[in-house]
């Protein structure tokens, strides 16, 4: 009887790391675990002095590639890896997300579901922790299905910002390529929103590209109100250069504090104490938001030129998540 040979893909993953020390061991653990194998792992270390490094040393698969912290840039540091790299495919991801299962991977690749299909993106999910926001948590609504896009020039052009951005939903946290594709179309360099950008480029050269909402990670931030300020601006901006999409006002109504306590009230584990606490921070969160929208409105009234200033000045390296404990950052003192 002939014996089948079964071709495994050559993945490598690369990941930009700076100060991860506190989450980049289970990082590296989950994609050791999954249920298809990697290539290597090249771990794009931007100056960390937390001891990331120590860490990483300890895994035979983990590659360090050095970036001066001056350097770091979301796309092109990304091309680094990708031009080190010696797989056929490259996962991207980051320092402080880890795997939702084992399967992570082999979703991902099942996102491949034909030849025209150059590169996959999951999905990015809360963990239920005490020091997650509870409105954030993981709350599957339905089931999710592999979906894909593929449109000529013209054709995507017509659509809508609105459509235009859920085409172009993409997220280097969870995403991986053909690096052929990635060496033909490679990242631009951008202060933020990379993946997006590159998801459009790609579109726009006749790629086809996937969604498999069930390849997840685990991945979050806690925020402040003016981290939220700073992260919905840049979003807005990018969005704005990249789709012609414009935020709108929505302000805080009746309907989403509603929501909030509802989300809260059914959160298991938290106590009602806790629960007034998660609520006046998720209300400061939205005043971060709304802020965000009503500077971005008012630069954008003034022109273009006054908005790519502003954006310019404030934003010419990426908002940094906050690093404090959760009980400081809900009580005003990050």
């Amino acid at each position: 009887m002939t014996e089948i040979s079964i071709v495994k893909p050559r993945i490598s993953v690369i990941i930009p790391v700076k100060n991860e020390a506190a989450k980049i061991a289970k990082c590296i653990d989950s994609i050791l675990k999954q249920s298809v194998p990697v290539f290597e792992i090249l771990a794009l270390d931007s100056g960390s002095d937390d001891g990331s490094l120590d860490i990483m040393q300890n895994y035979d698969l983990v590659k360090v590639i050095p970036i001066p912290p001056d350097e770091f840039n979301h796309g092109q540091t990304r091309n680094l890896g990708v031009e080190a790299s010696s797989g056929d495919y490259c996962l991207l991801t980051v320092g402080d997300a880890e795997a939702y299962d084992e399967k992570w991977i082999e979703n991902l690749m099942a996102g491949f579901t034909d030849e025209e299909v150059v590169a996959v993106c999951g999905q990015q999910v809360v963990a239920h922790l005490n020091e997650n926001n509870p409105v954030e948590w993981f709350r599957p609504v339905s089931e999710p299905r592999i979906r894909s896009f593929q449109f000529d020039k013209s054709h995507f052009n017509s659509l809508s910002p609105e459509e235009k951005k859920k085409v172009c939903s993409w997220d280097d946290v969870t995403a991986i390529y053909k690096r052929d594709v990635l060496l033909e179309i490679p990242f631009r360099r951008t202060s933020y929103a990379e993946d997006a950008q590159w998801a459009k480029d790609a579109i726009l050269k006749g790629k086809k590209i996937a969604y498999n909402p069930v390849a997840r990670v685990y991945h979050y931030h806690l925020a402040d109100p003016e981290f939220a300020f700073k992260k919905s601006f840049t979003v807005f901006y990018h969005l704005y250069q990249f789709f012609g999409l414009i935020p709108k006002r929505e302000g805080m109504s009746v309907m989403k504090k509603a929501r909030i306590l509802k989300l809260l009230w059914i959160s298991k584990g938290i106590s009602l104490a806790e629960m007034m606490s998660w609520y006046s921070y998720n209300i400061s969160l939205n005043k971060g938001v709304n802020r965000a929208v009503e500077t971005f409105l008012t630069l954008l009234k003034s022109g273009e030129e006054a908005l790519n200033k502003y954006h310019e000045k404030e934003f010419s390296k990426p908002p940094v998540p906050v690093k404090s404990h959760m009980k400081e950052v809900k009580s005003g003192r990050s």
